[in-house]
């Protein structure tokens, strides 16, 4: 009898462990993880990946690629740099989540990429990572980089500072970046410019569908024309803080929009937050049906010929700092009350 007592005994007590260790955990924050690698540093969250931090030395710009969702989606797409079947092959310098504009001292740094000719380059501009000042993970993670934007002829006309800002819970991730720019060697422009600023180019389960013809992978990776598109799978919807939804939303001026869609089978909600100390804020919403997502604080007339024009110039040693918060969810449904709420969160940091 004794003995069946101190095993019920032993049973009882390791259940109650059991349920207050799990208790435990699942109060706790997923912690924040860096690897290393060349050229690149993984995110972990929680053990999962959630992006790799890229600045490869034959690309214009550095980027998050791929970026996957909470239930392990990826929400990235593919091309140019691991192309999939039945994606569509625009715009080869969308890559990923990155940050730049496309227009400072009458050069573009947006649209450069591979695509453009060597007798066009000295119209485009390019940014080099320098160095990698922290990567630091726990409860926050930390990356903070310094990096350089440069002409055609390496001539440096902006340092940037960046710092990303992860973290998670079990359904959400959050990165909240924060950019400093300072011009380097004399004044540097930004003139207003559609083109800008912190992007992602989205797979196609997150795209808007469409009727119209399309330029897709095949399952060799080579461009082929579809002249009516499938949108089996294809459920993306736009949703912004002025109220606007779809097509609608692009061009105008909100303090946050989110992408909505399904994929393998699980509601996934991302987007970006603006922060009322950035110039131009509220920022104006490059959100396009095929999967450009973005949000530009220094593009106004470019979108809405009625909006003010905004030009920064920024003498040797000035900066201007910029902040946006990405936010990504998987399962339950991202209320537009949910949404504002992250943006009083965000308006009170940083």
């Amino acid at each position: 009898m004794k003995k069946y007592l101190f095993e019920i005994s032993t049973i009882l007590l390791i259940v109650a462990l059991t349920f207050t260790t799990g208790m435990a955990i699942k109060g706790q924050a997923p912690k924040v993880k860096f690897i290393q690698g060349d050229h690149k540093i993984d995110v972990l969250i929680g053990g999962k990946l959630f992006t790799t931090y890229q600045y490869p030395t034959n690309m214009e710009k550095q980027y998050l690629y791929p970026v996957y969702s909470p239930s392990g989606s990826v929400v990235t797409r593919g091309f140019p740099v691991d192309p999939r079947p039945k994606e569509r092959v625009d715009h080869p310098h969308h890559i990923g989540i990155w940050f730049n504009h496309g227009d400072v001292n009458g050069l573009d740094f947006w649209n450069n990429s591979y695509a453009i000719p060597a007798e066009k380059k000295d119209m485009y501009g390019h940014i080099v990572v320098k160095k990698i000042v922290k990567a630091k993970g726990g409860k926050k993670g930390t990356l903070e980089v310094i990096s350089e934007w440069k002409d055609n002829k390496e001539n440096t006309l902006l340092v940037e500072n960046t710092k990303y800002i992860f973290s998670g819970d079990k359904i959400s991730y959050t990165i909240d970046h924060i950019s400093t720019l300072t011009a380097a060697n004399g004044p540097v422009t930004f003139t207003d410019n559609k083109e800008g600023m912190f992007a992602i180019r989205v797979d196609r389960a997150f795209e808007m569908p469409t009727t119209q013809p399309v330029i897709y992978t095949d399952s060799q990776g080579n461009p082929e024309t579809v002249k009516a598109a499938d949108n089996t799978g294809v459920t993306g919807m736009y949703t912004s803080s002025s109220g606007l939804k779809g097509n609608d939303v692009w061009s105008s001026r909100n303090n946050w929009v989110i992408l909505s869609g399904t994929k393998d089978n699980v509601l996934t909600t991302f987007g970006f937050w603006d922060h009322p100390k950035n110039i131009g804020y509220p920022g104006h919403s490059h959100a396009r049906d095929y999967g450009l997502f973005s949000t530009n604080n220094l593009g106004s007339v470019s979108y809405n010929k009625d909006h003010e024009k905004i030009v920064v110039t920024l003498e040797k040693g000035e900066s201007i700092t910029l902040r946006h918060r990405f936010y990504i969810q998987s399962g339950p449904e991202l209320t537009v009350e949910k949404a504002n709420k992250i943006f009083e969160d965000f308006s009170k940091k940083y």
